[in-house]
C-alpha cells in the first residue's frame, strides 16, 4: 500500500509538471511576436550605435572644425573684382553677412590663404564664383558654354544666377586675364576641369552651369597658376567640394571605409569623378550605403547666391 501511494504521488507531479510545459509553450507561442520584436529592436539599435560611431570617427577627416586652408591667396582679387564691377560692395555686402577679415578681403584685399570652414562655406563659394565668372577660360571658348550653348550664355545658374554684379553678369563672362595662365595652363585647367564633378547636377566644371562648378573652375586656376600638381590640386578640389556638399562626402566617407579604406587614403580624382560626385553617382552611394545617423549639415545651393 505504501509502495502504491508514493508511486500515485509522482505520477501525481509528472501530471502537474506535463501541464506547466504545456502552459509554458503556450505562453511562450502566444508571445513569440512580441519577443522577435524587442529582439529586432535591440539589434536595429546596436546597428544604429554602430553606425553612429563610424560617422563619428570620420566627421573629423571630412569636415575637420579648423577647416582646410588651400596653397592659394586671395591677394587683391575682393578690389580687383569691385573696381572691374563683378562684384557690386553694397549688393554683396547686402548678401552675405561678414566678418572683419571678410571685409578686409574683400574690400582692401589681403594675401592671406584661402580658408574654408563651415562658417566660411558661403563666402568662399562666392569669391570663387565672382573670380570664375570673370576669368579668361578655354572652359568658355571650347566647352559647352561656348558651343552648344553659346547662345543660352546667360540663362545658366552660374551667370544668370550671379546678382551681386553690377549690371548681367553675362557681360563679365571670361573677360579679364585676373589670372595670368599660359596656353599650356589653360589646357591644364580644361583637363582638370573635366574630371571634377558636383553632386547639384550630372555635369563636370568643364560644363560650369552652376555656381559651384564656376568656384571650382576658378579654385583650379589658382593652383594651376602657382605651379601645383594635378594631385594636390585635386585634393584641394575635394576639399572644397566636401564642404559645400558635406553630407555627399561624409556618406561617401563611410562608402570607402565599409571597403576598407580610410578617407584620407582615397584617390581624390576619383572620388571627384562621376561614379562619386556626379548627381547620380552620390545618389548611387547613397542607396548603396543607406541612412546613416548624422544630422543634415546644410551645403551650399546651385541658386543665386
Amino acid at each position: 500500500m505504501k509502495i502504491k501511494s508514493i508511486f500515485n504521488k509522482d505520477r501525481i507531479i509528472i501530471f502537474f509538471a506535463f501541464i506547466s510545459l504545456g502552459l509554458s509553450g503556450l505562453f511562450l507561442g502566444m508571445n513569440l511576436p512580441n519577443i522577435k520584436a524587442k529582439i529586432n529592436e535591440k539589434n536595429a539599435q546596436k546597428i544604429s550605435e554602430k553606425n553612429k560611431k563610424e560617422v563619428e570617427r570620420i566627421v573629423s577627416q571630412v569636415l575637420p572644425k579648423e577647416g582646410f586652408t588651400l596653397p592659394v591667396s586671395w591677394e587683391d582679387m575682393g578690389p580687383t573684382l569691385i573696381k572691374l564691377g563683378v562684384i557690386d560692395q553694397k549688393k554683396f555686402e547686402s548678401a552675405i553677412k561678414l566678418t572683419d577679415e571678410q571685409k578686409e578681403i574683400l574690400i582692401e584685399g589681403k594675401d592671406t590663404p584661402i580658408r574654408i570652414d563651415m562658417s566660411q562655406g558661403q563666402f568662399v563659394v562666392d569669391m570663387l564664383w565672382a573670380i570664375g565668372l570673370a576669368q579668361k577660360s578655354k572652359v568658355y571658348t571650347d566647352g559647352p558654354m561656348g558651343k552648344e550653348y553659346k547662345k543660352e550664355q546667360g540663362n545658366f545658374a552660374s551667370t544668370g544666377g550671379w546678382t551681386l554684379a553690377k549690371g548681367k553678369a553675362v557681360n563679365y563672362l571670361g573677360k579679364f586675364d585676373l589670372i595670368p595662365l599660359t596656353p599650356e595652363q589653360q589646357d591644364r585647367v580644361s583637363e582638370i576641369a573635366k574630371n571634377v564633378y558636383r553632386p547639384c547636377c550630372g555635369n563636370s566644371t568643364w560644363f560650369p552651369d552652376c555656381n559651384h562648378g564656376m568656384a571650382a573652375l576658378a579654385a583650379i586656376e589658382l593652383m594651376v597658376s602657382k605651379g601645383m600638381s594635378d594631385e594636390e590640386i585635386y585634393k584641394n578640389v575635394l576639399k572644397l567640394n566636401s564642404f559645400w556638399f558635406p553630407d555627399t562626402y561624409l556618406t561617401t566617407a563611410v562608402y570607402f571605409q565599409r571597403q576598407g579604406k580610410s578617407w584620407d587614403k582615397v584617390d581624390a580624382k576619383e572620388v571627384l569623378g562621376a561614379k562619386y560626385s556626379s548627381g547620380q553617382g552620390a545618389a548611387d552611394i547613397v542607396k548603396k550605403v543607406g541612412p546613416l545617423p548624422f544630422k543634415e549639415v546644410i551645403g551650399g545651393s546651385c541658386g543665386t547666391s
